[in-house]
This record gives C-alpha cells, sequence and structure tokens, in this order.
C-alpha cells in the first residue's frame, strides 16, 4: 500500500492520539501536500524539526496500528463484506434485497 494512503488510514483512526503540533504536521504534509520548508515557515519552526516531529508522529501512528490494529480489522471487515455481498448477489433468497440493503449501510459507516 502506498505509504500516503496508509499514513491516510493511521491518521483517520490514531490521528487525535497525537499531539495538536504533530496533527498539523501531519495533514499539511500528507494531505495539503506541502513540502518541509512551506511547513516550516508556516509554523515558524526548522525544517528539521518538521522532518523530526513527522517521522516521530508517522511511527507514533505505526506503533498504535501494531497495537491496537483497528485499520487490519477494518480492512477484513470491509473485504468479508465484499464477499458476502458478492454471495448475495448470485443468490436468489427472498431475504436478499433486504440483506444487500443492509450491507450497503454497514459499508458507509
Amino acid at each position: 500500500m502506498e505509504k500516503t494512503v496508509l499514513i491516510g488510514h493511521l491518521f483517520d483512526f490514531y490521528g487525535l492520539l497525537l499531539t495538536p503540533k504533530q496533527r498539523e504536521i501531519i495533514r499539511l504534509y500528507y494531505f495539503e501536500n506541502l513540502s518541509l520548508g512551506e511547513i516550516g515557515e508556516t509554523l515558524t519552526i526548522s525544517r528539521q524539526a518538521v522532518y523530526d516531529h513527522l517521522h516521530r508522529a508517522e511511527k507514533i501512528l505505526q506503533e498504535y496500528e501494531e497495537r491496537m490494529g483497528l485499520v487490519k480489522r477494518d480492512r477484513k471487515l470491509k473485504k468479508g463484506l465484499e464477499e458476502i455481498k458478492k454471495g448475495l448477489e448470485n443468490c436468489s433468497c427472498k431475504e436478499r434485497d433486504g440483506l444487500l440493503e443492509m450491507i450497503n449501510r454497514m459499508e458507509k459507516i
């Protein structure tokens, strides 16, 4: 998985566990696509400080995932729902439409 996508998923689940500065640097770097120098200018800190905060935050996010596994669990659930959905689409049981609707609602959560 591409690092940007991975960090985005990790940030969605664990971002609030970072410090405000770490969250802001992750947001500016990954979501606003600013360079380390641009972030440093914006936050009035050195490029090296931005780099240190960024890599510390990435490491923290990855450690949270290793401990809690929420992103991995979310991916498994979504994959399982997709497999159930495909199986139901080939089924002719009378509850099929209701079950497909339930799955569609769960996918949006």
